[in-house]
């Protein structure tokens, strides 16, 4: 019988990030895990233990507490969708995982999946259980319920948080429901995870979620399970998911828990277990990426008021607080365009602050510039770069104003709960781009 394994910790930045190693399987497997998690407690129920130890049995697992909950750094605020895919990134590292299947449950399945896009030479597998591309139900992604009803729902699961009235039991694992043994524990799993009030905030950034427009950019094979029953995700999510990740599998159980070791466990497992005996090499050529073009308004009459050597002398000051500021946000330089630059970054976050740093910085020194931001689909040439993904970032910035950032949708959608401030700048047509595209300008970053 596999032991309790020891919880280590991972460092994310200056965040320490609490997880758990075991198994000695062939294929690593790391676990993210649904809305709260406390990996010390998870061996306390005997079903869980059960469920782990079979991971355990056929594959290297590791899980881990996200920032703000369990084991992990608890007074950093609710953790963003970007700061969520570098702590797993960080887990992966410290454990010397170059490449894994990732598994995510619940909220932790955006995660995996804007990893797997952002990274598909570290994915062998992707494996999705009880999630949602969207969080926030509307008239344009009818399958969650609408934002006024997960808040009140909410409002009602933080009032009883920890308590024997804990909505957990009947909403998540509705068969535990008069198990008293069973509530006790996930009275004090709760406590462990995280407060009232962590939960609360959680919850909220959780409704901002929305990584729909990646879907299709997933090409590592990917297997989607979903309970018939679901109270909390409801199962047409996990349907409308295998639908737009390519060759997905699909597999629908029967049962209406929420959390996959609650109820069947093994038509859970079986899956999973034939699912990773299959490899496939993913295609690295075509990766997610935030791009980030930036150009020196009205270059040519600059260059002809300044002279050469002057401009030169501008254009080489900056070329040089351009790649200061890419490199202190953790993007890449793909090239200078002779008035800007392309840079990418695996962050839409961190490319937005940098972009908004360095319009700052160049306008201070009397060199206004314009900046156009995106998240999409690139393509690798050797040290370039290419794809509709780099286009649409050009035509991006291309609308900008003197001094301006403006970001597609998507990129607005992504950094939810950032902190990063927007002005909605409507809806516009991009030369040699089909559709129309919502842009917004960054006022505060």
């Amino acid at each position: 019988m596999l032991d309790r394994p020891e919880t280590k910790y991972a460092q994310s930045g200056d965040i320490a990030i609490a997880y758990q190693a075991f198994g000695d399987g062939p294929v690593a497997f790391v676990g993210v895990p649904p809305i709260i998690s406390c990996v010390e407690l998870t061996w306390e129920d005997a079903e869980m233990a059960r469920f782990l130890r079979r991971l355990g049995s056929f594959t290297r697992f590791v899980h881990f507490d996200k920032r703000g909950f369990g084991g992990s750094d608890r007074t950093v605020g609710a953790p963003t969708l970007e700061e969520r895919v570098d702590d797993l990134r960080a887990v992966m590292d410290a454990e010397g995982i170059e490449r894994a299947a990732l598994g995510g449950i619940s909220e932790g399945g955006p995660m995996v999946m804007m990893f797997a896009a952002l990274h598909p030479e570290r994915v062998s597998h992707l494996i999705l259980c009880s999630t949602t591309a969207s969080f926030r139900g509307g008239d344009d992604y009818p399958h969650y319920p609408p934002p006024e009803m997960v808040e009140a729902f909410v409002e009602e699961w933080t009032a009883k948080w920890g308590t024997p009235e804990t909505l957990t039991v009947p909403v998540f694992t509705p068969s535990k429901v008069g198990d008293e043994q069973f509530l006790r524990w996930a009275n004090r799993y709760e406590r462990a995870s995280t407060t009232p009030g962590g939960l609360r905030a959680m919850m909220r950034l959780n409704l901002e979620i929305d990584i729909r427009p990646i879907l299709p950019l997933i090409r590592v094979p990917t297997l989607v399970l979903h309970r018939r029953g679901d109270r909390v995700i409801p199962v047409v999510n996990g349907r409308w998911l295998a639908e737009q990740i390519g060759g997905a599998r699909y597999v629908e159980l029967e049962g209406d828990d929420h959390i996959p070791w609650v109820g069947d466990q093994e038509s859970v497992l079986r899956p999973i277990e034939e699912f990773l005996g299959v490899t496939a090499a993913p295609s690295a050529e075509r990766v997610l990426s935030t791009v980030v073009f930036t150009d020196i308004v009205d270059s040519t009459r600059r260059a002809v008021d300044l002279g050469d050597r002057a401009w030169r002398d501008l254009l080489d000051r900056h070329d040089l607080v351009a790649r200061r500021e890419v490199e202190r946000f953790g993007g890449r330089v793909v090239k200078t365009t002779g008035d800007g630059l392309l840079a990418t970054f695996d962050g839409p976050a961190r490319a937005v602050r940098c972009a908004h740093g360095l319009a700052a910085a160049m306008g201070a020194d009397g060199l206004p510039i314009r900046a156009g931001v995106h998240t999409g689909e690139i393509e690798l040439r050797d040290d370039d770069i290419g794809g509709i993904g780099v286009h649409i970032g050009a035509r991006v910035g291309a609308k900008a104003g003197p001094g301006e950032v403006l970001v597609s949708r998507t990129v607005k959608d992504l950094v939810a709960g950032s902190g990063i401030v927007f002005a909605d700048r409507g809806v516009h047509e991009l030369k040699g781009v089909p559709d129309e595209w919502q842009l917004y300008a960054v006022t505060s970053a």
